[in-house]
């Protein structure tokens, strides 16, 4: 009986929960390091990422265990960590960082030039990003702790808001993303396509941010419903009205400041009918319409 288990790709539209092995403190390569901490995965979550893989969307290997939305307690700590001990309650972000490289001193942690050699980027159990090991499991490994760990202060309270504290791996932070790199800011007009999950993250952000109105797009009823219901401003790309129609209707005017792509790779067609058609293209082409000139357009890397 393994001492681990996660969750394994095995071929396209098939994943499988199996014994793993047991995370040591090594590289990919397997290379010793001591700036690493083991993890106990207490929650995690599933990524419209990693649905891209399931679906045979990429080159997966059979075996790639998945997840890189992971938040974990600390369990075995290496010699060269200074700032966690055992029991230290943490969130991992999505993406592998050493912090010391330039790319990563410019703050461009997302493109990191030591965790991968295949090319810069590294992520927890993703196709081509590195071979770290993913943490839908029960026990992970992450490298430069110091450096990429967000240690919760309050263990009891944030067990109390656990699972909303599983967001900041990866789906909060990339929805304020969206959000900044769209330019929102106090007073700003911001259209976001996307009810789900990114995409209420970026309402939010742009909430904090100052924005003036905030309008989310999708065609799903009870996404448009729940976006409501938090107090932002909905259009539904079911209906037989354009968007900038529908934007028009809120605002006054068929542009907005900012506008932010929280539905990815996998977007498809806007109007009746639409919504079982493949348009990888539609949502780009819909928010280049409706922004103004000189705005802009955040496109977070999140499905």
């Amino acid at each position: 009986m393994s001492d681990n288990r996660g969750v394994v790709y095995v071929e396209q539209g098939r994943v499988e929960v199996q014994g793993i092995p047991f995370p040591k403190l090594q590289s990919p390569r397997g290379k010793k390091i001591e700036h690493g901490v083991i993890l106990k995965v207490v929650t995690t979550n599933i990524c419209g990422s990693d649905q891209h893989m399931v679906r045979g969307r990429t080159t997966a290997a059979s075996g790639l265990v998945l997840g890189h939305e992971i938040t974990g307690e600390v369990i075995e700590v290496g010699k060269d960590v200074e700032t966690l001990k055992l029991g230290d309650l943490v969130s991992v972000p999505f993406n592998v960082a050493c912090g010391r490289c330039r790319s990563c001193k410019e703050q461009h942690t997302g493109v990191c030039l030591s965790v991968n050699p295949s090319r810069a980027g590294g992520a927890y159990g993703y196709v081509d990003m590195g071979g770290w090991i993913g943490g839908q499991a029960e026990y992970v490994m992450v490298p430069y702790a110091d450096f990429n760990l967000l240690r919760f202060p309050d263990r009891d309270r944030a067990m109390e808001k656990i699972t909303d504290l599983t967001c900041l791996s990866d789906i909060l932070p990339t929805g304020y993303h969206g959000a900044v790199t769209a330019g929102v800011g106090p007073g700003t007009t911001v259209y976001i396509a996307g009810a789900g999950p990114v995409g209420l993250a970026a309402a939010a952000s742009a909430r904090l941010l100052g924005a003036a109105v905030i309008i989310v797009g999708d065609v799903n009823p009870v996404r448009l419903e729940h976006a409501r219901s938090v107090g932002f401003e909905t259009v539904d790309l079911s209906l037989d009205v354009t968007l900038a129609e529908q934007i028009s209707a809120i605002l006054g005017d068929a542009e907005v400041d900012c506008a932010i792509d929280c539905v990815g790779f996998e977007a498809r067609g806007h109007g009746h009918g639409g919504s079982q058609i493949e348009a990888p293209a539609t949502v780009l082409n819909s928010l280049m319409e409706i922004t103004r000139a000189a705005g802009r357009i955040g496109i977070p890397d999140c499905t």
